[in-house]
């Protein structure tokens, strides 16, 4: 079966099909390359268009070429002075022509291709996703809402649209010509003054009896045109919306405390801008919910997270005592998947970090589907914190944490190139799981 290549350029927001087949062909190189060059630079340069080199092999498109050993053909060659059948032709020499010498052979440069938006983010989260989605069953039960789908001729009589029914009446009367009931009253008013005026002529009797088979035919066809007609009724019509009973909420804590430096917040912030384009990407219905903490904690919107500077001491228990106060209030486990990140350079007290050990163990961990935490350190920790056994108080209650509970995992990040190998540990898709 033939195939044609459309050579026209791309309409606006659109892609032509021949794009969509060569992004299927050249997948794993294209995803291969986004991912080195996102790791190679800013995290921030993710939710950009991307052009992206490639080796000509490959990217070639299907031609069509006559066979030469059937058919019947008819050619007309040209002629020339200096050969005739049967002549040889000599053979250039070594070090003629630019094929001779393999450095000087003609060569094709790589191949660039100019990767949209949508395009750069579906491939680098392609195979990134929330961790144990168990309550896909909760997601699948639909609670159905009434929704206005404008009118219908029948219906309940509650649902019937006054405003509707009396406009399309309106128009019929006006159609058909309805007598008014001003026109009837002012006949019968001059009725009443022919009849007491007690002349008696004939152009009065005359006026009188055709005033009355003028009013008779008025009242008649009153009576046959009606002032609503079952045509004119109009029923408000209400469509089934279904509604998803369950979603999914991802909670992101982050330590902006005085220990936390300016490389340390730009770190975090990296980590959680990618987990942010992540949710946003790859699941429509996802809430965010933004925790700041120092000594106290208060949940902020997207801007105030990512922006607002702020210092003060360190207390990681009220950030997770925020986020079980917002789970009791907004986001019951019964029907939402919940998810939580966490980001802290790990200084904090001993006694609270006892604390954040009783808080997880005593109730979060049973709320969350998945609770990651990353650790902001610096490049020179990273050698001395090489075994895992090693590290902050915090890092140490959270590694009795990890013991107890499978659905928690832990992370370090010392430079910026940490962070997404670090992102995709922690997100990777997992097997399914089979189950009974």
């Amino acid at each position: 079966m033939p195939i044609f290549i459309d050579r026209r350029l791309n309409p606006k927001d659109k892609s032509l099909g021949n794009r969509q087949r060569f992004l299927r062909r050249v997948r794993t190189e294209l995803k291969r390359s986004v991912q080195e060059q996102i790791r190679a630079g800013k995290i921030a340069d993710v939710d950009s268009e991307h052009a992206i080199s490639m080796p000509v092999a490959g990217t070639s498109e299907p031609s069509f070429r006559d066979a030469k050993d059937s058919g019947r053909r008819q050619h007309v060659l040209p002629g020339n002075r200096h050969y005739t059948p049967g002549d040889q032709l000599p053979k250039p020499s070594r070090g003629g022509g630019l094929g001779s010498s393999p450095g000087l052979q003609p060569s094709e440069d790589d191949f660039r291709f100019v990767l949209s938006r949508e395009e750069v983010l579906d491939l680098f989260f392609e195979d990134l996703e929330l961790p144990d989605m168990v309550k896909l069953n909760l997601k699948e039960v639909l609670a159905v809402k009434p929704r206005r789908a404008g009118y219908s001729v029948s219906g309940s009589p509650t649902n019937i649209s006054i405003a509707r029914t009396m406009r399309n009446s309106h128009g019929r009367r006006i159609a058909l010509r309805r007598p008014k009931r001003e026109e009837i009253e002012a006949i019968l008013r001059e009725l009443a003054s022919l009849e007491a005026d007690g002349t008696d002529s004939a152009q009065r009797y005359r006026r009188v009896a055709v005033l009355r088979a003028e009013l008779d035919r008025l009242e008649r066809r009153r009576r046959v045109i009606a002032f609503v007609d079952p045509v004119d009724i109009r029923f408000n019509r209400f469509d089934p919306q279904p509604q998803p009973n369950a979603n999914a909420v991802m909670f992101c804590l982050m330590d902006v405390s005085g220990s936390m430096g300016e490389r340390e917040k730009h770190l975090a912030k990296d980590f959680f801008v990618l987990l942010h384009l992540f949710l946003k990407r790859r699941y429509d219905r996802a809430d965010i919910v933004f925790i700041r903490h120092t000594h106290t904690a208060q949940e902020v919107d997207e801007e105030t997270f990512f922006y607002s500077t702020q210092s003060g001491g360190t207390v990681v228990s009220t950030a997770l005592e925020e986020m079980r106060s917002i789970i009791a209030q907004r986001y019951p486990s019964r029907e939402w998947n919940i998810y939580a990140a966490q980001a802290s350079d790990g200084d904090n007290l001993a006694t609270d970090s006892e604390r954040c050990l009783s808080l997880m163990d005593g109730g979060i961990m049973r709320l969350c589907q998945y609770f990651a935490y990353v650790e902001i350190i610096d490049e020179r920790e990273s050698e001395i914190f090489g075994s895992t056994a090693n590290g902050t108080s915090l890092w140490r209650a959270y590694l009795a944490v990890k013991d107890r509970w499978s659905n928690f995992d832990m992370s370090r990040i010392a430079k910026a190139s940490d962070i997404y190998p670090v992102f995709r540990q922690l997100f990777t898709k997992q097997p399914a799981v089979q189950r009974d």
